[in-house]
């Protein structure tokens, strides 16, 4: 049976989908002790950063309909060797991320069932999270798709529920100051990248453009709108708990759910706990269906060799589903990923830059897109400048290991090169 494509309205749920994963659910109180009632302002400047990267993702996806994203974007503008640094750092962040978020699950899995964080029981979640939902997606995409719908959905009714009921809650008191005393340029650059890291996501919707319906049209649409409606949600989710809990927001380490209870009682703080592992099980979902792509783009276009990129007869990448898995699970159960998921953080950046920069190279070249971006190359470039700003302000250790990672992809690139010659293949245009 031939799979249905993601519509426009999957495709919107699936980008808000691997936008909204645990941060929100727990960095208000951490973006509260840094700036206090300010940390508004931090939301709101991020807001409007991811949404400048949005725009830039959604011109350049009008441009192809080829799996990928940002290393189909950083290929066509800056030839194979930036093309291929994007594309593996993409993959690797992807499934560095995806492992920790299988852990994450059980993490939070383990407040209901305690045994689920410890020794054989964790070992066999974790394998049956990342097997089975890798089983889900080699099926076909049309059972992926009512998956991640359902999640998302899921996801959006307890932090709905949350910020209706809570707006009728908040005290205007809470909000004074509104720009406490001891707050300047460092510590708005602290939260910015802390607050930046539940924004991360957007850009993965790219990847799977084959498998999305009419995606030169849809996928900038839905871009737009799943970072719209993520960052409206964020800024109102940071003003409810600012004004139902105060100034006591800064010595929770699960703002939501204390917030929630403080106006609805234990039953509000249940809605909310499960709300995050119905959350934390989207991000595994979406990352099931996503990461894989990113391995089938790199295949496809010569970056691997071509047994990778292998279809079942339900028309899914097997064998890139199947790698991602193997290579996911090791790094679930090592028990050593969370400072390399820290650092995968920083090593998106080497996704979005290039990005950015990519719009000013495809419009040189006449290159005609069939959504772009207003003010001409003033948004890509201030989205540039502002996100080298705030590696510049990032933890100097997470950056050193963030630039040498793409140091040790360099010789696989000249592998692959050497590969391709000696089998008569080549590095591939996107379309």
């Amino acid at each position: 049976m031939k799979n249905k494509k993601f519509g426009l309205f999957s495709i919107i749920l699936l980008g808000m989908n691997s936008i909204i994963g645990s941060g929100i659910f727990l960095l208000p109180g951490q973006a509260y002790h840094i700036m206090g009632t300010s940390s508004l302002f931090v939301y709101l400047f991020i807001s409007l950063l991811a949404a400048s990267m949005a725009l830039c993702f959604a011109e350049a996806a009008g441009l192809f309909q080829s799996n990928g994203g940002a290393y189909i974007y950083a290929k066509e503008a800056f030839g194979n060797f930036v093309g291929f640094e994007v594309g593996f750092m993409k993959y690797i962040v992807q499934i560095i991320a995806w492992a920790t978020m299988s852990v994450g699950f059980v993490t939070a899995l383990s407040a209901f069932y305690p045994a689920a964080a410890h020794g054989t029981t964790k070992t066999i979640l974790v394998v049956a999270i990342l097997g089975g939902l890798s089983l889900v997606n080699l099926i076909g995409v049309n059972l992926a798709k009512y998956v991640n719908n359902i999640a998302t959905i899921g996801k959006l009714v307890p932090l709905v529920v949350f910020v209706i009921a809570g707006l009728f809650f908040v005290k205007s008191e809470n909000f004074q100051p509104i720009v406490p005393q001891g707050v300047g340029m460092s510590s708005f650059s602290e939260a910015a990248i802390l607050i930046f890291y539940a924004f991360t996501g957007f850009e993965a919707i790219s990847t799977a453009a084959e498998d999305m319906e009419n995606s030169k049209k849809n996928l900038p649409i839905a871009i737009a709108t799943a970072v719209s409606c993520v960052s409206a949600i964020y800024l109102l989710v940071q003003f409810v708990s600012i004004g139902t809990l105060g100034s006591a927001l800064a010595n929770t380490e699960t703002p939501v759910v204390d917030a929630m209870s403080s106006f609805m009682g234990s039953a509000g703080g249940f809605l909310v706990t499960a709300g995050t592992l119905i959350s934390i099980g989207g991000i595994n979902a979406a990352s099931s269906f996503l990461t894989p792509r990113g391995c089938l783009a790199l295949a496809e276009r010569g970056m691997l060799p071509p047994i990778v990129a292998k279809k079942t007869p339900w028309g899914t990448p097997g064998v890139a589903i199947a790698l991602t898995a193997l290579l996911a699970i090791p790094i679930a159960l090592s028990g050593s990923f969370t400072q390399l998921a820290a650092i995968s953080v920083i090593s998106r950046f080497t996704q979005y830059i290039p990005t950015c920069l990519s719009i000013l190279v495809f419009r040189k070249k006449g290159m005609k897109s069939t959504f772009r971006i207003p003010f001409g190359p003033v948004i890509p470039v201030v989205a540039t400048v502002v996100s080298v700003w705030l590696l510049f302000n990032a933890d100097a250790h997470k950056l050193i290991l963030g630039l040498g990672a793409m140091i040790v992809i360099v010789p696989i690139y000249f592998i692959m090169k050497w590969y391709n010659q000696k089998h008569g293949y080549s590095f591939k245009d996107a379309e």
